[in-house]
């Protein structure tokens, strides 16, 4: 699914900075409420709990025009698949952090998966049955947590071990959501559901894909756009985005190595 928070990391960076400044002096500091800064100007509620209605109001003031679409990511990728990992964890998330109030993301865990008429085992994965396990937790945690889940999936991604990381980085950035919601998502009839929908998504691919990360552009793929993705995202969405261009488009794109499964 779609997400779009209200919050840059940046901004959050600055939220927290000035949270921390009225708490200096004290002996014995306390956060100010239980939500993780990124969450901080979700809604009103959350910003009076959290002491920052004001410098919410002035981020809102600052905001792109919103008459002017996102650029519409959408991630088809694998749990276990290294190149998906290191996408999401020096391309896609950071990029995101940044830019996330002029682009959309839309994850789609599949990928390379193959979908079989068989009640017992209806999926076989390219990097095994952890890999399956890996790509239905998140298609059913990116269905219970919504703004969360992009924060959740690059916990995970960014682990040692992408499975045991499951459970810390939902309690991390999704308090409210429980383990039991999305172990019932996963073993139900929901999990099964969801992962059926990633496969139909990814086999109407057009061009179809060849390997992953696959990503698109407002629906569309090019190998243009691929070689960009891979080496400058950040640069590729302040590129396609019709709009104002936010202060942060105005920095130098740093280029990384690609690499696919």
């Amino acid at each position: 699914m779609i997400l779009n928070m209200k919050l840059s990391g940046l901004l959050a960076v600055f939220l927290l900075f000035c949270s921390n400044r009225r708490s200096y002096g004290k002996s014995h500091p306390k956060p100010s409420c239980h939500y993780p800064p990124s969450q901080w100007c979700r809604s009103l509620e959350i910003a009076i709990e959290c002491k920052v209605q004001k410098q919410c109001m002035e981020l809102n003031a600052i905001k792109p025009n919103q008459t002017v679409p996102p650029v519409s990511v959408t991630l088809y990728y694998e749990s276990l698949c290294p190149a998906c990992r290191v996408f999401i964890t020096q391309q896609l998330f950071p990029t995101w952090t940044m830019l996330q109030d002029i682009m959309t993301v839309t994850l789609v865990p599949y990928g390379n998966a193959k979908e079989l008429p068989s009640a017992n085992s209806p999926f076989t994965c390219q990097h095994g049955e952890p890999e399956c396990q890996g790509n239905m937790i998140e298609a059913c945690i990116i269905h219970l947590t919504g703004h969360s889940a992009l924060q959740i999936i690059y916990c995970m991604e960014s682990a040692a071990n992408v499975l045991n990381a499951t459970q810390p980085c939902l309690q991390l950035y999704a308090p409210s959501v429980s383990w039991t919601r999305v172990d019932s998502c996963v073993k139900g009839g929901l999990g099964y559901q969801l992962m059926h929908a990633n496969a139909v998504m990814t086999r109407a691919l057009n061009p179809a894909h060849t390997h992953v990360p696959w990503v698109t552009f407002n629906g569309e793929y090019t190998e243009e756009m691929e070689d960009k993705a891979m080496s400058s995202l950040f640069h590729l969405v302040c590129q396609l985005y019709k709009g104002v261009k936010p202060p942060a488009c105005t920095g130098a794109p740093v280029r990384l190595d690609r690499s696919f499964c």
